[in-house]
C-alpha cells in the first residue's frame, strides 16, 4: 500500500513538464528526491534482490524527463548514488522494512512538494 501511494505521488510528480517549474525552486527537492530514490532502491534490493531495478528505473525516468544540463544531471545522479551508497549491502529484516517505509514517506512528501510547485495558478514553494 505505502509503495502503490508513493508511486502515484512519484508519477504525478514526475509527470509534468519540468519546464513549468521555477528551477531554483524545484531543483534542491529534486536532489532531495533523488537522493531518497537511491535511499528505496537499495533498501527493495535488500529484500528483492538486485536484480530489482524498480527505483532505479524511476530514477532514470526522472532524468529523462528533467532534460537538466550536464551539471545538474549529474548532481541528481550522485545523489542517487549517495543515498543508495547509505543502505548498500542492508541485510533484509524488520528494521530494513521500516527503514524503507520511512524512505517512502519522505518521497511522498517530496513529491508532495514538487507537485505542489507545479499547480496552475498557484506561487510556487
Amino acid at each position: 500500500m505505502r509503495a502503490a501511494v508513493l508511486i502515484s505521488a512519484m508519477s504525478l510528480a514526475l509527470a509534468a513538464p519540468a519546464a513549468a517549474q521555477p528551477g531554483a525552486v524545484k531543483r534542491p527537492i529534486l536532489l532531495e528526491l533523488a537522493q531518497v530514490l537511491g535511499e528505496s532502491h537499495a533498501l527493495r534490493q535488500a529484500c528483492a534482490g538486485p536484480d530489482d531495478q524498480f527505483w532505479r528505473a524511476r530514477m532514470m525516468r526522472l532524468v529523462e524527463l528533467e532534460r537538466a544540463d550536464p551539471d545538474f544531471e549529474g548532481r541528481l545522479k550522485g545523489a542517487f548514488n549517495q543515498g543508495f551508497a547509505g543502505h548498500a549491502g542492508s541485510a533484509c529484516s524488520e528494521a530494513t522494512r521500516r527503514e524503507e517505509a520511512a524512505a517512502a514517506a519522505r518521497g511522498r512528501a517530496l513529491s508532495s512538494r514538487l507537485a505542489g510547485t507545479m499547480a496552475p495558478g498557484r506561487e510556487p514553494r
